[in-house]
């Protein structure tokens, strides 16, 4: 939780932190151009100062103040009473639209193209001079002003590359740390069954020759025996025993961790024989068995405990479908791996049994071990493959992945 309240914070400050540096970007224009605009009119003051201490002009020629690229007086008609181009003067402005704001009482100043394509800033005004008002045409350039923009540019782009960096090496660390943590869980849950391990090899050996024992005599008892009340007693006697033996066997199965002798085998033929060993359960189901193999493929590994994770996976199947349904087994080729789906219709497995599906001992059957799972993943991890489920109310998927034959070398 504290780390998703971390991821939390860290986004919420780099949003602010972008939002701030976009919105000083957008601003800076408009700043920009209320600095042109208040230049201008410093300009425009004293322009008109200088007409009222010298009508006759003269000393406009002289006139300097930094980033101006020319003005202009014109009089009523349009024409040029004075332009910083001595060639200009005397001649007439051409577009309509400009002399009618000159003409106009109001200031108007915006950004222009010049006629070299840069971009400069333009003032059309009137100033006071003896004898009338003349239209003023102020032209400036726009690079000093600009520092602001390209500034704010510049931390904007400075800002979104840090926030880029910093939430790429946030994103390392997160991956390495939860690449630990899931080592570490992977480590604990090793060291767990191999303890389990240990202690289900343990007790299944001790267990396996009480148990030869009692099923020895259970079944003495049940040939021997006269009466039928004492007959039934041995029999249920010898099924409890036979059930413990399964157990025993389950348990050495996971605490086992022998070579596999890997051999090339004909997946398609098993999977046949697998379904014929569980027909009989699925007719009294009244559940139908389709297998879905049209091409022979071949797997490295062992037969006999391949075989063992089919009918564990099949049986569980046909046990989720006590109402009738269907079964369904194919294979396929996904990339350099052969994938196997056995696929039932019915109830589906919850979300929080999904997660705790493969662990030993976990099971919702009432006189189930929890072991058949947790040993069909062991089977197939040492196969070098992997198993996974995919289930909804409407039924379940197995996937099972295993390299295929011409992947990998048999051993």
């Amino acid at each position: 939780m504290y780390k998703r309240m971390i991821v939390y914070c860290i986004a919420a400050i780099s949003a602010l932190l972008l939002f701030f540096s976009i919105k000083n970007y957008r601003d800076a224009r408009p700043v920009a151009d209320d600095v042109l605009f208040g230049l201008a009119h410093s300009i425009h003051a004293a322009i008109e100062f200088s007409i009222e201490n010298d009508p006759s002009m003269h000393s406009l020629s002289h006139f300097h103040a930094n980033d101006v690229v020319f003005f202009g007086l014109v009089d009523n008609r349009g024409i040029y009473r004075f332009h910083t181009d001595p060639k200009r003067i005397g001649t007439r402005i051409s577009d309509p639209t400009m002399m009618k704001e000159l003409q106009s009482e109001t200031m108007t100043g915006e950004r222009i193209r010049l006629p070299g394509g840069e971009e400069g800033y333009q003032l059309l005004t009137h100033v006071h001079a003896h004898g009338g008002t003349l239209g003023l045409r102020l032209v400036m350039d726009t690079k000093r002003a600009d520092v602001i923009i390209r500034n704010a540019r510049a931390n904007m782009v400075i800002m979104v590359t840090l926030l880029i960096v910093s939430w790429t090496l946030t994103a390392l660390v997160f991956h390495y740390v939860l690449q630990e943590e899931t080592r570490k869980r992977d480590m604990a849950k090793f060291e767990y069954l191999a303890k389990l391990g240990e202690m289900g090899a343990l007790l299944a050996h001790e267990l396996r020759n009480p148990l030869a024992g009692i099923k020895g005599f259970a079944e003495l008892i049940e040939r021997r025996s006269d009466t039928p009340q004492t007959r039934d007693s041995a029999h249920r006697i010898l099924t409890e025993t036979l059930r413990l033996e399964n157990l025993t066997t389950d348990l050495l199965a996971l605490a086992r961790s022998e070579r596999i002798e890997r051999q090339s085998v004909d997946l398609t033929a098993l999977i046949g024989q697998t379904m014929e060993m569980v027909h009989a359960e699925a007719a009294s189901l009244q559940v139908t068995v389709d297998i879905d193999c049209p091409h022979p493929v071949r797997v490295p590994g062992d037969r006999d405990r391949l075989a063992q994770v089919l009918l564990n996976i099949a049986r569980n199947g046909l046990q989720a479908m006590t109402d009738g349904g269907r079964l369904r087994i194919a294979t396929r080729r996904s990339g350099q791996c052969i994938e196997i789906r056995i696929s039932d219709t019915g109830h589906g497995i919850d979300r929080e049994t999904m997660n705790r599906i493969f662990e030993p001992f976990f099971t919702t059957k009432a006189r189930g071990t929890g072991l058949g799972l947790a040993i069909c993943q062991k089977i197939v991890t040492e196969h070098g493959g992997s198993i996974d489920l995919d289930s909804s109310p409407n039924g379940t998927t197995v996937i099972i992945s295993l390299p295929g034959a011409d992947t990998e070398e048999t051993a």
